[in-house]
């Protein structure tokens, strides 16, 4: 369904990528891509919250999605602008609330870059659980895992950049967003659903970066069942997404993975070979 309502927003992404001069082993000059990285500090109502560290490939996303995630605004509605400046670094937030924001405590994160997390990482966690009537089928997770490889990618061109995945249990891509931190990544997917109205209870999240207690406290906040990385997960990590009923699946790649939490979402279909005798 569509969204009923959006904020005014600019449309002010930056390039992903730069074209720089290396030199190779043999001395040669060889014209080479890199990612983006500009700082932009968020304020909201003239008061300054933080720098994000950023592609910049999807700023308003971005903003929204982070606004969202450290649960600063209740609703969509109450964003009234997101106005991206690159000349000055900075992203002008209006509210048609104008109240103060309470922060709270800050807690850095193990997110690249350092993420920061405003208030208490277990709050509302404790009230999260997840739609358990909802499954996935290991055949449309390869069929996922295989999309996600074949896609074009800003990491394919240049590196240095995480990417996520929103899917649906078919293993249809639904977005692809990259950033030089994958915390930025899942917050601007945050946007991109916020401002499309897209529910998240029955939706799959893949990441390429390691499965912390950032990524999956995020997801769980989207109502997302499914959580699938490439990559390995912390301890913490591991116990959120037991707490909240999240089926997380680790060392995800070709037609490998390791479910390490909800195993009973995962419905087993596609051939399996036959082990040698």
């Amino acid at each position: 369904m569509g969204a009923s309502y959006r904020p005014q927003l600019t449309n002010a992404a930056r390039p992903a990528t730069f074209e720089v001069e290396a030199y190779n082993e043999r001395g040669e000059m060889v014209p080479t891509s890199i990612a983006g990285e500009h700082p932009l500090t968020l304020y909201v109502d003239k008061r300054e919250i933080v720098t994000l560290m950023t592609l910049g490939h999807a700023p308003e996303a971005l903003v929204i999605g982070y606004l969202r995630n450290q649960r600063l605004v209740a609703s969509l509605e109450e964003i009234r602008a997101v106005q991206v400046d690159w000349e000055t670094g900075s992203v002008a937030v209006t509210t048609t609330t104008g109240k103060e924001l309470e922060l709270g405590k800050r807690t850095v994160t193990s997110g690249c870059g350092q993420g920061t997390v405003f208030g208490d990482l277990m709050e509302e966690i404790d009230h999260v659980r997840l739609r358990d009537d909802v499954s996935l089928t290991d055949e449309n997770l390869f069929i996922l895992l295989d999309r996600v490889r074949r896609h074009e990618t800003i990491y394919k061109q240049a590196g240095a950049v995480h990417g996520c995945a929103l899917a649906d249990t078919q293993g249809e891509i639904l977005m692809f967003v990259e950033d030089v931190g994958r915390h930025n990544a899942v917050d601007a997917i945050a946007g991109y659903m916020w401002l499309d109205a897209i529910d998240g209870t029955d939706k799959v999240f893949y990441t390429t970066g390691r499965l912390t207690s950032e990524m999956v406290i995020k997801c769980a906040q989207m109502r997302i069942p499914f959580l699938v990385s490439r990559s390995g997960l912390t301890h913490m990590g591991h116990e959120i997404a037991k707490k909240v009923g999240m089926t997380m699946l680790g060392r995800a790649s070709g037609k490998h993975y390791l479910a390490f939490t909800g195993r009973e979402r995962l419905r087993r279909t596609a051939t399996q070979p036959t082990a040698l005798a």
